[in-house]
């Protein structure tokens, strides 16, 4: 798994824990939601027919990515860390790891769909930016922690 792969998911982890302060977690995503539409909004500049069309798909893609990464990779972390990995048997270590690759080919599949269903509401450069402004959402979220956690 590469970098890029991972970013997101490491992404997803530390925003919940940035926002951990006695908020619940259906509390934490609304408000990272809220942030990021606010950003893609400006980002995208979307016309109101764009707009009307695009929301609704991708909020279901971004919470059917949500619950993929949630539910699925949080517990294979789990199951990953030092103390767990130094008793781990061969077999099992293989069977997490053909569970960790069918969950990468399940949000692979996801996100070619929801290509796929893009480029019937949105020209092909809007979706590039799209996957440029989330990139930039990730990465300006990720910094925003680091410099809170850094202030600690």
């Amino acid at each position: 798994m590469n970098f890029k792969k991972l970013l997101p998911i490491l992404f997803l982890f530390t925003t919940f824990s940035f926002f951990a302060q006695g908020e619940n977690m259906k509390e934490k995503k609304e408000k990272i939601k809220a942030l990021k539409v606010a950003f893609l909004t400006t980002e995208l500049d979307l016309t109101a027919r764009e707009a009307q069309k695009f929301w609704p798909v991708y909020n279901s893609y971004d919470d059917d990515q949500f619950e993929i990464r949630h539910q699925k990779m949080k517990a294979y972390i789990n199951q990953m860390n030092d103390a767990a990995l130094d008793k781990i048997s061969e077999r099992d270590a293989l069977n997490l790891l053909n569970k960790i690759e069918d969950t990468d080919q399940e949000l692979y599949l996801l996100r070619k769909k929801f290509s796929k269903d893009l480029q019937e509401i949105l020209p092909a450069v809007k979706i590039l930016k799209l996957k440029k402004s989330e990139e930039d959402f990730n990465r300006k979220l990720l910094h925003q922690y680091r410099d809170r956690a850094n202030k600690k």
